[in-house]
C-alpha cells in the first residue's frame, strides 16, 4: 500500500488520522515552503457559535519564502491561552472532556522554538489518544520522487475539498449539534472530547 505524502499539520484534522489509521506509514514534508491558512497553523474546533479556527502565530520574515523547518513560533501575542480558553468553552460540557485537556494544556503552555516541534509534539498527542502505532517519517527535504507515495501536500488543505483518497470522517456526536448540525472536517481535539475511546472505532471505519 502506497504511504501517504502530507504537508505537516498543528493538532490536524480527523481525516489525517483516519489517514493514519488506514496505513502503517506516513511522511512529512518539512522541505516545502510554509503557507498561510493552511492545517500548517490552524485546527478547527466547534463552539457554541459555531465553527472557530485555532491559529498559530509565527515569526514571519516578510518578502521571503520559509521552508517549514525553519519557521519559527511567535510568542509575542497570548495565543496559546487564547486556544485553551476557546477549547474550555466549547468542550467543558463535553464528555471526555477531562480525560483530555491536561494533555493539551501541557503541550500549548510549553513554549517550542520551531512550528514543527509544536506541531509533532500535537500529532504524537493526538496519535496516543487514539492508540495509533503509524510510522510517522519526517523528511527535511523536499520530496520529488513519489515512488511508493500518495502526493496529498498542496491537496490536502481546511479550504478545498478533500483530496481522491481522503475518505471523510463519518458523523459523531458533537456536543452543540443541536444548534450547528453535524460539522464535518474538524480537529481531532473534537472527536476525542465527543467520542472518547469509541474515537478509534470511527476512524477505522
Amino acid at each position: 500500500m502506497n504511504s501517504p505524502l502530507l504537508s505537516s499539520f498543528y493538532f490536524g484534522s480527523v481525516e489525517h488520522y483516519r489517514l493514519l489509521a488506514h496505513h502503517t506509514k506516513a511522511i512529512i514534508d518539512l522541505g516545502e515552503h510554509y503557507q498561510r491558512q493552511s492545517y500548517r497553523t490552524r485546527t478547527g474546533i466547534i463552539g457554541p457559535n459555531g465553527k472557530q479556527d485555532l491559529s498559530v502565530q509565527v515569526v514571519h520574515d516578510h518578502g521571503s519564502k520559509m521552508h517549514m523547518s525553519e519557521v519559527r513560533v511567535s510568542y509575542a501575542e497570548t495565543w496559546p491561552a487564547q486556544h485553551l480558553h476557546a477549547i474550555r468553552s466549547a468542550y467543558g460540557q463535553s464528555p471526555w472532556f477531562i480525560h483530555y485537556v491536561d494533555d493539551i494544556e501541557a503541550v500549548l503552555t510549553k513554549k517550542h522554538d520551531r512550528l514543527f516541534d509544536l506541531q509533532l509534539a500535537t500529532i504524537h498527542l493526538a496519535m496516543k489518544w487514539l492508540g495509533l502505532k503509524t510510522e510517522v517519517g519526517v523528511s527535511d527535504n523536499y520530496i520529488e520522487k513519489l515512488d511508493g507515495l500518495i502526493d496529498i501536500r498542496s491537496s490536502f488543505h481546511p479550504k478545498k475539498p478533500l483530496p481522491a483518497g481522503v475518505v471523510p470522517v463519518p458523523p459523531y456526536t458533537q456536543v452543540f449539534a443541536d444548534r450547528h448540525g453535524f460539522v464535518p472536517r474538524m480537529s481531532v481535539i473534537d472527536l476525542v472530547f465527543n467520542c472518547g475511546p469509541d474515537a478509534r472505532r470511527i476512524l477505522s471505519a
